[in-house]
């Protein structure tokens, strides 16, 4: 269990460093925190196909003691993963029928998404592709050759999409390699980069990360996922600060939760927080029917309630759009 002096060393780690040391024990998490795993309705077997991981850096921000923490609930392997709900399956939104055979989902007219890792800094419990078949459909580098080779056929395609998993868990010299290859391709336009990482494990925004992609010629554009506004701790911040400063795009889009952030305060304290650092806040997605998830489904009708209560307290720029995402669409389906 990390104490105050172990906490500090941690942070003077590198990235990599800090991720090894994520917890990946139900118990060791329950001890940092001063939880009973008696008290909580822990599932060891619900972690068997989809393990526990949790960097400190967010570890840190839930409250220690309070089994019904937000930011908790969200990585906690619980027993209603197992149940059974209508409607909820393994390829909830269309990814299996959307990919093609150099290895990318192509669903949206215009935008091509590279499954670029099957790994993710932390396992969010809620995750539309817990289930997702990544062994078969990530990018190889010998995939990745041949996707790239496909877009620069394409002229129709101007924004790639790059996600996982996280896709900042590549290496810089592998981000910095796709990059370049990316940059070469004269009818694209912009690369997207859906990213938790610099809201879980900030340190990975590196002097080097930042470099690669200034560098850039193509528009950059970073699609942040925070859900609450306990996530954004200071070393946060300083991320989202350094990104900013170097003139990328930060947007962040976050899953309705029940238990989490299905309140009209909370979620207009996460827009006024993400906006004074710099984010601007984009979607509000009802959650997608994967398996093992249902137990954080909030209601259309709730959602729009909810939504409507935040237009009438913010600013209209603060108000992200509720977006719900359909098998087959031609786009996001926008609710409110």
């Amino acid at each position: 269990m990390p104490n105050p002096q172990s906490e500090i060393q941690h942070f003077t780690k590198n990235w990599q460093q800090q991720l090894a040391d994520a917890f990946d024990n139900i118990e060791d998490l329950c001890r940092y925190l001063d939880l009973s795993p008696d008290d909580l309705p822990i599932s060891v077997a619900a972690t068997e196909n989809f393990p526990l991981r949790v960097p400190l850096s967010f570890a840190a921000c839930i409250e220690k003691g309070n089994p019904r923490d937000p930011l908790l609930r969200q990585v906690l392997p619980v027993n209603e993963e197992l149940a059974v709900y209508p409607g909820f399956n393994t390829d909830p939104v269309g990814d299996l029928a959307a990919a093609t055979q150099t290895g990318v989902l192509h669903k949206y007219q215009g935008r091509v998404l590279f499954i670029n890792t099957g790994s993710c800094a932390i396992n969010c419990r809620y995750c539309f592709r817990r289930n997702f078949p990544y062994s078969e459909l990530q990018l190889s580098k010998q995939k990745e050759q041949a996707a790239i080779l496909s877009i620069q056929e394409d002229a129709s395609i101007t924004e790639v999409i790059l996600s996982g998993g996280d896709p900042l868990l590549l290496s810089d010299a592998r981000l910095t390699r796709l990059m370049g290859q990316l940059a070469e391709i004269k009818h694209l336009k912009r690369i997207r980069i859906h990213t938790r990482l610099p809201i879980v494990l900030p340190a990975r925004i590196t002097d080097e990360f930042i470099d690669t992609l200034k560098l850039s010629p193509k528009q950059i554009i970073l699609i942040l996922h925070c859900n609450h506004a306990n996530e954004l701790n200071e070393r946060v911040i300083v991320a989202c600060n350094t990104l900013k400063n170097s003139g990328i795009t930060l947007f962040n889009q976050s899953v309705l939760l029940k238990g989490v952030n299905d309140d009209a305060d909370i979620l207009c304290d996460l827009s006024e927080q993400l906006f004074s650092h710099g984010v601007i806040p984009y979607y509000l997605h009802l959650l997608d029917k994967a398996t093992g998830t249902g137990h954080f489904e909030v209601s259309k009708e709730r959602a729009l309630e909810l939504i409507q209560q935040v237009q009438a307290t913010l600013p209209g720029y603060l108000v992200p759009k509720l977006v719900t995402e359909q098998t087959g669409a031609a786009s996001k389906q926008y609710i409110f």
